[in-house]
């Protein structure tokens, strides 16, 4: 079966500098960049996962899982650019989703870009995840997802200083 869904892709068009953009994004989230199997490893019980994952989450909520720094191969390559593409989420956030259908998981942790343009605009854009599932039909997911959204535009938010 394939579908065809509707996404929607949400751009914050910034006048802060990428490298503040960048420091804000990081001060506002946590990290599992060292893994999450590593960090998951050592709970056996909800109270021990819900706790080790706490301990890493930023003001936002949210965690890094994941930075790939597109300018540093791109440098390589023979383009410069300022570009990072982060895989982030909460997998304590995840599990209100996950917990009404696991098809959700295909979406979440969300990923988010921020790059700067030609004129030395910062970018901070991503796609919101009620759009991206918007092909799973449950009361319950659809409001957990909601307020995924929620926290996913307040993050960009404060971190580019505008609204989308």
């Amino acid at each position: 079966m394939i579908s065809t869904i509707e996404v929607q892709h949400c751009v914050h068009l910034s006048d802060r500098p990428f490298d503040e953009v960048v420091a804000a994004f990081m001060k506002a989230t946590g990290s599992v960049e060292e893994g999450f199997g590593v960090v998951a490893a050592g709970a056996t019980t909800q109270p021990e996962f819900e706790a080790a994952f706490r301990a890493r989450e930023g003001s936002s909520g949210f965690m890094r899982f994941s930075v790939i720094d597109h300018g540093r191969w791109l440098a390589v390559m023979g383009r410069q650019a300022k570009a990072l593409m982060i895989v982030l989420g909460n997998p304590l956030i995840a599990w209100t989703m996950l917990r009404h259908d696991v098809a959700a998981g295909l979406n979440v942790p969300v990923r988010l870009s921020i790059h700067e343009d030609p004129e030395g605009k910062t970018l901070v854009s991503y796609d919101l995840p009620s759009s991206l599932m918007s092909f799973i039909v449950d009361d319950d997911l659809a409001d957990a997802v909601r307020e995924l959204d929620r926290k996913l535009v307040a993050l960009a938010e404060t971190i580019s200083g505008v609204t989308a």
